[in-house]
């Protein structure tokens, strides 16, 4: 403003200024308008400096923002870890102990099966079984099951006495587990779990040989059952040996109708095989039926009620929706077969022999679970009914087989839990949920077995069920050579001896009438 009045001045009035004065008045004025140009030009870059250390420090604001929602995430994901390892603990700690409640079953339908006299050394070599099978397990069966293979594909070979499953630091420190993505659980309670499996299928021979082994001597059996026999079978499946890459597919085997019931039942089929009958039980068979129907129903509760944990438990985990959509439909899956294997059972008996058979109910119930076990998380409950009936037509043709050769088996554990097992691992290859033959879901469970891209695999249902095949044979011929050899050798050095003084005077009795009514015959003649 001061320079516009100025030149104003000037303008108006030159004589009173003079032109020396007006000159030197607008050289002022050039120099004025020339600083106020570097001032313009001075406010500008201070502008644009203060602009960009606005935006350095919006920019470390953001970074730091961002270090903490990283931070934040990686917390949340932990805990989310942490959580879901919680709730995986809590599933199979309860189905792991459902399991282990299914050997009063086992106790219960065994000494219900048997005769009176010989229900203490029934219960005594069941707890036997239990009592071996757990420390055969935790010293040597882990590790050949679950152990490190290396890609030998047949046994592991990491884990003996409980080794490896935590890791301690220099000051003694320990660390029970390693959460990731895939999970939060600890060697300890797969352990546990897997433990209550093997000891079962220990369990499935005891009652094949009830009433003619010492259950002392039996525990040399129980060992080498679960510390050798059954962890290689595990460990050619579950432990991810050669069956589970069979034809780029694999085999398909939920919760053990082949892993557990076909290996316990082939060797329990092996060991009443050496053993041959009871004295008298094709002689006088009315003193060997089931003298206690009450022990056997229970028993069969027991086990229908256990089967919930060792069916539903064999998602091994319970930390998200879809995992729990998968345990209801095992659970109404197994519901469904024992139901049906049940009643079908019962009617053939009906048909066939004109009477109520509650024995043949209870078997046909324990027929259909085993039956479902192998399939039970990738089929449609219409193949869980369809699956039980089977199984029952399977159990009650196997039964009559069995007595026709004269194989003495008190609790018919063969024919259910061989023959019912073997075609449990059938079925969940015939009844597989996927869309026709041409898709596969197996292992996948609702969803079917995908390509790299993501695609759905086609044209593998056949290679399934050959994969199927396969199992069946290498589980029963691996369970019955093993069992046979080991009973035979048993038997041959007297260790399987059982001596009952009542029976011995019974059958010397039975003699001594033969031999008088053969000695009347020849006097008379």
């Amino acid at each position: 403003m001061k320079v516009v009045l100025f030149i104003c001045l000037a303008a108006m009035s030159p004589k009173a200024f003079g032109e020396e004065s007006v000159e030197s008045l607008l050289q002022q004025v050039k120099q004025l308008q020339a600083a106020l140009d570097k001032v313009n030009q001075l406010q500008a870059a201070f502008e644009e400096h203060h602009h960009v250390i606005t935006e350095l420090k919006e920019d470390r604001r953001l970074a730091s923002e961002d270090t903490s929602i990283t931070e934040k995430i990686n917390e949340l994901d932990k805990a989310d870890q942490s959580f879901g390892g919680a709730l995986d603990s809590a599933w199979l700690c309860l189905c792991g102990t459902l399991v282990m409640f299914m050997h009063t079953g086992f106790a219960m339908l065994e000494t219900g099966s048997c005769r009176q006299k010989n229900a203490s050394a029934v219960l005594m070599k069941n707890l036997i079984n239990v009592c071996c099978g757990t420390l055969s397990w935790w010293s040597i069966g882990w590790a050949f099951a679950y152990g490190e293979q290396n890609g030998n594909g047949f046994i592991g070979y990491e884990g003996f006495f409980g080794g490896g499953f935590y890791t301690r630091d220099a000051n003694g420190v320990i660390t029970p587990m390693e959460c990731n993505s895939d999970g939060c659980q600890s060697t300890m309670l797969s352990w546990f779990f897997q433990w209550a499996f093997c000891t079962a299928a220990g369990s499935i021979v005891s009652g094949a040989v009830a009433e003619r082994v010492e259950s002392p001597n039996y525990a040399t059996f129980a060992f080498f059952m679960t510390g050798f026999i059954y962890p290689v079978v595990v460990a050619w499946t579950w432990g991810g040996g050669w069956l589970s890459t069979l034809f780029d597919v694999g085999y398909m085997d939920f919760a053990g109708s082949g892993v557990v019931h076909l290996t316990g039942g082939a060797a329990g089929l092996a060991g009443t095989s050496i053993l041959g009958p009871r004295p008298g039980r094709w002689t006088n068979p009315e003193e060997f039926e089931s003298p206690n129907l009450p022990l056997v129903v229970l028993g069969t509760f027991c086990l229908w009620f256990g089967w919930y944990g060792f069916n539903p438990g064999s998602t091994l985990t319970m930390k998200s929706g879809s995992d729990g959509a998968l345990a209801a439909q095992v659970a109404m899956n197994t519901t469904l077969a024992a139901a049906s294997g049940g009643i079908v059972s019962f009617l053939i008996r009906y048909v066939t022999h004109k009477e109520y058979d509650v024995g043949a109910l209870c078997n046909g119930i324990l027929g259909g679970l085993v039956s479902i076990t192998a399939g039970c998380g990738n089929m449609e409950c219409g193949s869980a009914f369809a699956t039980g009936v089977v199984g029952a037509i399977v159990y009650q043709a196997a039964s009559i087989l069995l007595k026709r050769l004269k194989i003495d088996d008190p609790v018919d554990a063969c024919p259910v839990h061989c023959f019912c097992g073997a075609w449990g691992v059938m079925a969940s290859g015939l009844f597989d949920w996927g869309k026709g033959i041409d898709h596969y879901h197996g292992w996948s469970g609702f969803g079917c077995m995908e390509n790299d891209d993501g695609s759905c695999q086609t044209g593998i249902g056949v290679h399934a069920l050959a994969a199927q095949g396969i199992m069946i044979l290498a589980i029963a011929a691996w369970s019955a050579t093993t069992s046979g050899f080991l009973f035979y050798g048993l038997k041959r050095s007297g260790m399987l001896a059982y001596s009952d003084p009542a029976e011995a005077f019974e059958s010397a009795k039975l003699r001594l009438r033969r031999f008088v009514a053969d000695l009347g015959t020849g006097l008379m003649l």
